[in-house]
């Protein structure tokens, strides 16, 4: 067991296509309190990236862009994953450390559409939707929720995860940002909350620092879709709370890269020059 004072880890909690504009209106006290903690601040999807989940994705968890990683659509074949591995792959291999990442689209769980974005986590989570509807997607997202939150209470040695809710996008795809959308939002961070509150349930949380970040990959057309360059498909966000991260401390310009590069420096791992990241902890 880990038992040292202060021992740090890292939550990244990934929400598919949530539009920045948005979430005022909406009632997101989880997320609020993160920002509240630490920072909300927007991430403009770079003009080589396209505004889609997975070079979105790609990008956020391995933290290099798309030259680099080479997945540049939602199938993920050609990609160079085992030059550029995801975080929680690459703190299990190299560095011994125990993480997991937990999820329902095939892609980023499964050897499928040139899958899987998370290679060789210490544990891996995958919740197929029982059916391709934003209500096959909620539920498959509550039971994301359930097996996270099992992890996160299981595992004492725990140093970094990875969860992606995945009910807020389909919505949009099937039904456009319209009510129905604002009400997935809503519950995605209720499950944030969920989560939240089970690492607060954790044995030695009192001798633990937590970073936690959410992150957005893209936005949506009012319309429902992206893929193309409209401010409202580009903009995406980060939200991050934990030691030494402070609205003060928010960075005036923040790139998807940058969750990475984060996770290691909240670990304490300076990243090998080798590893060539293209993002920089926040704040720097």
């Amino acid at each position: 067991m880990d038992t040292a004072p202060d021992t740090p880890h890292v939550l990244v909690v990934g929400i598919d296509g949530v539009r920045l504009d948005l979430l005022p209106e909406l009632h997101t006290p989880h997320l609020d309190a993160i920002a509240r903690a630490g920072f909300l601040a927007p991430v403009e999807v770079d003009s080589a990236t396209p505004t889609m989940s997975g070079p979105c994705w790609a990008t956020i968890v391995t933290g290099v862009g798309v030259a680099k990683h080479g997945v540049w659509g939602n199938r993920l074949h050609g990609n160079r994953l085992d030059v550029f591995p995801d975080f929680t792959t690459r703190l299990a291999a190299d560095r011994g450390l125990r993480t997991f990442a937990v999820g329902g689209w095939a892609p980023l769980f499964l050897a499928q559409e040139g899958g899987p974005l998370f290679v060789a986590p210490t544990r891996l989570g995958y919740v197929a939707p029982r059916e391709d509807t934003p209500q096959g997607w909620e539920e498959a997202d509550g039971r994301v929720t359930t097996d996270a939150e099992h992890l996160i209470g299981l595992d004492e040695d725990l140093h970094a995860g990875f969860v992606y809710l995945g009910a807020v996008d389909e919505t949009a795809h099937f039904l456009g940002c319209g009510p129905e959308y604002r009400a997935s939002i809503e519950a995605a961070d209720a499950r944030l909350g969920r989560l939240l509150a089970a690492v607060r349930r954790r044995p030695a949380y009192a001798d633990e620092q937590w970073t936690v970040i959410v992150v957005t990959d893209h936005g949506h057309r009012d319309e429902g879709g992206h893929g193309g360059r409209s401010p409202q498909e580009r903009t995406a966000w980060i939200a991050a709370c934990g030691p030494g991260l402070s609205a003060d401390a928010a960075p005036p310009v923040l790139h998807h890269a940058d969750v990475a590069a984060q996770v290691y420096t909240a670990l304490g791992i300076t990243p090998d020059p080798h590893w060539t990241l293209d993002g920089s902890p926040f704040g720097t």
